[in-house]
């Protein structure tokens, strides 16, 4: 079961452009971070924003085109499931209809104060899978 997407637009910067004029490759993935804390910080209650923080674990990217300065670009991202202190997530990065990378990403909740893993509890993730939708 996975949550409804998220849609965080992205605003394409000179510095993110590359020796060769287009998006640098690294960029997406500060994209794919943005898009994933702006979902966390729009859906999860203030206390739990306050009190967690995330931390990338791992990062799949497929790039199909690239993006260019001026280009209206759109992280659309969906939390898939959640496994007591991970979550996992998908991401389109598109311009348009076009698919410009699709990323899957693995994410470890971790409490902000003591920095340890926090799992998630259910009644967290309830804001993100609610039923009957």
């Amino acid at each position: 079961m996975s949550a409804k997407p998220f849609a965080h637009p992205i605003t394409v910067a000179p510095e993110d452009i590359d020796f060769m004029g287009h998006v640098n490759n690294a960029r997406y993935l500060g994209w794919v971070q943005d898009a994933v804390l702006a979902h966390w910080n729009k859906i999860a209650p203030a206390e739990e924003v306050a009190s967690k923080a995330w931390v990338a674990l791992k990062h799949e990217i497929t790039y199909r085109k690239p993006a260019f300065l001026d280009d209206e670009v759109i992280a659309r991202t969906v939390l898939e499931k959640v496994q007591g202190a991970r979550a996992f997530y998908t991401t389109m990065i598109q311009r348009g209809e076009e698919v410009l990378a699709e990323v899957r990403s693995a994410w470890c909740c971790i409490d902000a104060e003591t920095l340890r893993p926090a799992r998630l509890r259910e009644e967290v993730t309830r804001f993100f899978f609610p039923q009957g939708d």
